[in-house]
């Protein structure tokens, strides 16, 4: 029997699809990389984005059309935030919720018998310490907790993923062992909010983290997306323990909008100041730390002077990325229930967004230029050479590496997106 897997989005989801991946190799079941080669196709969706949502459509609608004597499995957001769409485009198809894809090998059985069974709902089952199949031999992707605190307006992710439910750390703290020795050079911890862990357990993020460094092993953990109002009560204990030399200096903490009415419109739970705050204590205590936040344009009630705050907020802290999303209605989202800002308004701020972050990021990566930085190579380049991570997660492409090692190279150039580096010993 053999099973691909095809996913979409974000790094939760591909830890999704490790488990299945896992589960399904444990039973005897053979996973391929090639989609001609197998008698089931899972598509794991991602729901978060209007042309995501079109990406995952289409194709579902291909795959279907390509291969119509193949199984269709669809996992994912979209099986749990839209299913009487699902129903419409892919009505033969088996479906399998996010929270239960421990139940992957039974649906997997049941559409080779002919059936298509939908397993959903949300459940309170551990993804940690489940059996993985790494897409990157690696690097570990491991989920601390799944569902989230908010009820930001814009979102209709949290329909999928329920509320927060953190994992037992003894099992997260185990499952890094166990990948370090397994020779994993990076673990990464993944959530909805992974600053929301252990606010249901009375366990923190900042504990978990000094716990996993506390292993034995040469590696890089990576915290994944935080959300502002999370951090608040335990900002100057996760300074702390990304101080470790294990931890990337690298924070994502998404702002959405520069201006407080958006903020409170879209049920953020916090201000600008409270987000400045939190920013200037990190780089006060670790000056090499580089942020990513997320900007959405257009929401639907942000008017020019709002849009002028974002744009005034990136150039004052100046992001080192910038994930710009253009607003539009998500099915089931609160604010879906207002009018959209005008497309050629929004193609106009958004164009303004990306103009500064580029600028930002430009000008900030110059300043590498001629440094020596110790990288940690991840993979191969899809265009050619290696790319690396530096000890503050940016990006590095050098033509000559090994996967897996620690070198100290010289950055020869830089571009919006990543540095170039010239091998060095």
């Amino acid at each position: 029997m053999k099973v691909y897997i095809e996913t979409f989005g974000c790094t939760f989801n591909q830890a999704d699809s490790q488990i299945m991946a896992g589960i399904l190799s444990t039973e005897n079941i053979n996973v391929v990389s090639n989609v001609e080669d197998a008698q089931v196709i899972i598509i794991n969706t991602c729901y978060v984005k209007h042309p995501t949502e079109h990406k995952v459509i289409n194709r579902i609608k291909k795959i279907q059309k390509d291969f119509p004597e193949k199984k269709l499995i669809v996992g994912g957001c979209m099986v749990e935030i839209e299913p009487d769409k699902l129903s419409r485009i892919a009505p033969e198809a088996g479906w399998i919720g996010p929270h239960q894809i421990q139940k992957i090998t039974q649906l997997v059985k049941s559409v080779l018998d002919g059936k298509n069974d939908h397993l959903t709902g949300i459940s309170s089952g551990c993804k940690a310490g489940l059996p993985k199949i790494r897409s990157n031999p690696m690097i570990h992707i491991i989920q601390i907790c799944e569902g989230c605190m908010g009820k930001c307006t814009y979102c209709c992710t949290r329909f999928a993923r329920g509320g927060l439910q953190s994992y037992p750390s003894k099992l997260i703290v185990e499952e890094a062992r166990q990948a370090i020795q397994e020779g994993c050079v990076e673990i990464q911890l993944t959530a909805q909010d992974t600053a929301a862990y252990g606010k249901d357990t009375g366990e923190k993020l900042s504990d978990l983290i000094n716990e996993i460094t506390a292993l034995d092993g040469n590696f890089r953990l990576r915290i994944g997306m935080m959300h502002p109002k999370s951090m608040m009560d335990d900002v100057e204990g996760l300074i702390d323990s990304f101080k470790s030399n294990k931890v990337y200096k690298f924070i994502h903490i998404p702002i959405q909008s520069g201006s407080n009415q958006v903020l409170e419109d879209m049920n953020r739970c916090h201000t600008v100041n409270e987000y400045k705050d939190i920013i200037n204590k990190f780089r006060r205590e670790i000056p090499e730390i580089t942020l990513a936040t997320d900007i959405i344009v257009a929401y639907p009630t942000e008017d020019e002077k709002a849009f002028q705050h974002t744009c005034d907020f990136l150039k004052e802290i100046k992001p080192n990325f910038v994930h710009l999303s253009k607003y539009k209605h998500r099915y089931l989202a609160e604010s879906s229930n207002l009018d959209e800002i005008e497309f050629k308004e929004l193609k106009k701020r958004s164009k303004m967004i990306e103009k500064i972050k580029t600028e930002i990021t430009n000008q900030d990566n110059l300043k590498y230029i001629g440094t020596i930085q110790e990288v940690l190579i991840v993979e191969k380049g899809k265009k050619g050479g290696f790319i690396g991570r530096t000890n503050s997660y940016m990006p590095v492409v050098v033509k000559n590496a090994k996967i897996g090692e620690f070198i100290h190279l010289e950055i020869s150039d830089s571009t919006s997106t990543y540095l170039k580096a010239s091998n060095n010993g």
